[in-house]
């Protein structure tokens, strides 16, 4: 039998070399996020566990099937996503998405979602080895979940993905769990604490993603600000913009590592369940959508898309049905699965208000001097959500699908077409087919 406490400890980031120099600019800036100069497409993924990963994996699948004639070339609306967006249950599929590319379409579902990924996890957590690891007082449950993702990924990290150009970029968020802000992965959060992103496995970044609290413990970073020159401040008068002003004292609070040596985070769905925050503060949090544009020749824009995928769940029963003092479960499950709720519909609220400032701002400028925008130029902004379903029964049904790493086969395939027909019935889907002119 084994005596004592391990001392073992998981991986953890180091300064970057050399003293890297700070990073100038959002590395989500959406200039670097097309494929092809005149048609930037991003989409987002939401949480939700394992029903989230098996609803967005239909909507790729569906966006995948959606085949166009772009500027004289036979392409996708899949194979033009730039960047994928994820959080939590959705940062599952995003980095497998952002690894493997379309052989996420067939291997995602045999390899995780239909793989009882949570019972082995659990028989993972229990072995003596791990529990083992876990009287480490640097080793906890989501180092466990770390390691079971990281052969899913194949040992992927983002310098792997920096290394394949044609891939789309990545954006995993998680929360942070001293200040709540969310924490996204990105080169410009990493230079803050002066580390290097392409160090960092996908699996721990996808892992503090999803590590809900008490469920799971916080994955940990080190703060080396002080290794590297100190970050430029952001372009810009954050006057009259609090979004602006709330993320940079965010930023600031990682340049003193005396006052923050470390960095705890947990599941990104606390701060942005949809995953759309950090892309809308990062890259288009200013007051003009144009900035987000500086590196893009006049009149090359053509077309903006966003997809934003919905997951969300009902809570598991009404607790102001009873009066009785609710248990601690009812409380988490609320907190998660109501209240939750509200902060998803502020987000949708400021991304409706955004999205009519950006339409607004394209029409003007569109075919102007120097205007990055093209004469023809739209943006279109889709959202997709369980919600959205048109047939009440099964709407009612998945919205109470439970928030779990491992769910039923008739669950996954039943969320799968329940991803291709909520995108294919959306009406501003159904604007973007006609405007690229998609078949029938």
């Amino acid at each position: 039998m084994m005596g004592g406490c391990s001392t073992v400890r998981p991986w953890q980031n180091l300064p970057a070399r050399d003293g890297a120099p700070p990073v100038t600019r959002a590395t989500t800036q959406v200039d670097d996020l097309a494929r092809t100069p005149s048609l930037v497409v991003a989409v987002t993924l939401s949480g939700g566990g394992a029903r989230a990963a098996a609803f967005g994996l239909g909507v790729l699948q569906e966006l995948k099937a959606t085949g166009f004639t772009w500027e004289g070339r036979q392409t996708t609306l899949l194979d033009e996503v730039g960047l994928v967006s994820g959080v939590s249950g959705g940062s599952v599929l995003a980095a497998h998405y952002a690894a493997f590319g379309d052989e996420t379409l067939a291997r995602f579902e045999p390899d995780f979602l239909l793989a009882d990924f949570q019972s082995g996890l659990i028989g993972r957590a229990l072995s003596p080895v791990a529990l083992y690891d876990m009287s480490s007082s640097w080793y906890g449950r989501s180092n466990v979940l770390a390691e079971r993702l990281d052969k899913l990924y194949r040992g992927r990290s983002f310098g792997d993905l920096q290394a394949s150009p044609r891939g789309p970029r990545l954006l995993v968020t998680a929360t942070d769990l001293t200040s709540g802000a969310p924490f996204p992965f990105t080169q410009e959060q990493f230079a803050l604490i002066c580390s290097d992103l392409a160090s960092v496995p996908l699996s721990f970044a996808v892992a503090s993603s999803s590590a809900v609290p008490l469920l799971l413990s916080p994955m940990t970073l080190r703060n080396h600000a002080g290794h590297c020159p100190t970050p430029a401040a952001a372009e810009g008068s954050a006057d009259g913009n609090y979004r602006i002003r709330l993320l940079r004292d965010s930023s600031r609070s990682y340049l003193d590592a005396q006052e923050r040596p470390f960095v705890h985070l947990v599941d990104g769905g606390l701060s942005d369940n949809l995953g759309v925050r950090a892309l809308l503060d990062r890259s288009m949090g200013g007051s003009s959508i144009r900035e987000s544009f500086r590196g893009v020749p006049p009149g090359s824009v053509r077309r903006i898309i966003l997809v934003v995928v919905n997951s969300e769940r009902d809570a598991s029963e009404r607790i102001d049905q009873a009066d009785r003092v609710p248990s601690t479960g009812q409380v988490v499950d609320s907190l998660l699965f109501s209240a939750g709720a509200r902060a998803t519909q502020e987000t949708l609220g400021i991304l409706d208000d955004d999205a009519r400032r950006w339409a607004a701002e394209i029409a003007r400028q569109r075919g102007t001097a120097d205007s990055p925008f093209a004469a023809d130029a739209q943006l279109h902004v889709i959202g997709v959500s369980l919600r959205g379903l048109a047939d009440g029964s099964l709407r009612r049904t998945l919205l109470r699908v439970p928030t779990a790493f491992s769910i039923t086969p008739e669950q996954v395939h039943t969320l799968e077409q329940a991803g291709r027909d909520a995108l294919r019935e959306s009406p501003a889907f159904q604007r973007l087919r006609e405007d690229l002119g998609v078949r029938p």
